[in-house]
């Protein structure tokens, strides 16, 4: 949403946008209690959801999170709400192109360099069963998308 602000603001320089430019605008308002309530919901959830996510990775693969014999679950977590508050934000705004662009990219660098695809993969896969047990659909249609956004960038192997 910030990002076609920012795009309409530019593209209208000097003249009033046409409806059809303003469309999403209106959409992202029919569409805001419902983001707000995400929000505030995965705010109020979110050591539950990655509490859920862990023991689910853990009882599937008691390996993913170890490096040898070093037990990597205390920055996994950390990690982990952190995406997690970015994600929030991105359903919040509807701006799922400045998260890409501003974090996941980011992120990903990181990810790659702790070779951390694998863990990334599971992770945002469980955490979308995960979000579909603590979320009404409506709720889910929001954060689904942007968690698969997140898995599929974070879990990409570089060329």
């Amino acid at each position: 949403m910030l990002s076609q602000v920012e795009r309409l603001i530019l593209e209208t320089d000097g003249r009033y946008a046409r409806d059809v430019e303003l469309q999403f605008l209106e959409t992202y308002a029919q569409s805001y209690a419902l983001r707000l309530r995400v929000y505030r919901k995965l705010q109020a959830i979110e050591a539950r959801i990655v509490q859920d996510v862990y023991q689910q990775l853990r009882s599937h693969d008691p390996a993913l999170l170890m490096r040898g014999d070093h037990d990597l679950s205390a920055k996994w977590k950390q990690d982990t709400i952190r995406v997690l508050r970015y994600v929030s934000v991105a359903v919040l705004t509807g701006d799922t192109e400045t998260f890409h662009e501003r974090f996941l990219l980011w992120f990903q660098t990181i990810m790659r360099a702790f070779n951390a695809q694998r863990s990334c993969d599971a992770t945002y896969l469980v955490m979308q069963e995960v979000m579909q047990r603590h979320l009404a659909p409506d709720e889910a249609s929001l954060v689904l998308p942007v968690l698969e956004l997140t898995r599929s960038t974070l879990s990409a192997v570089a060329a």
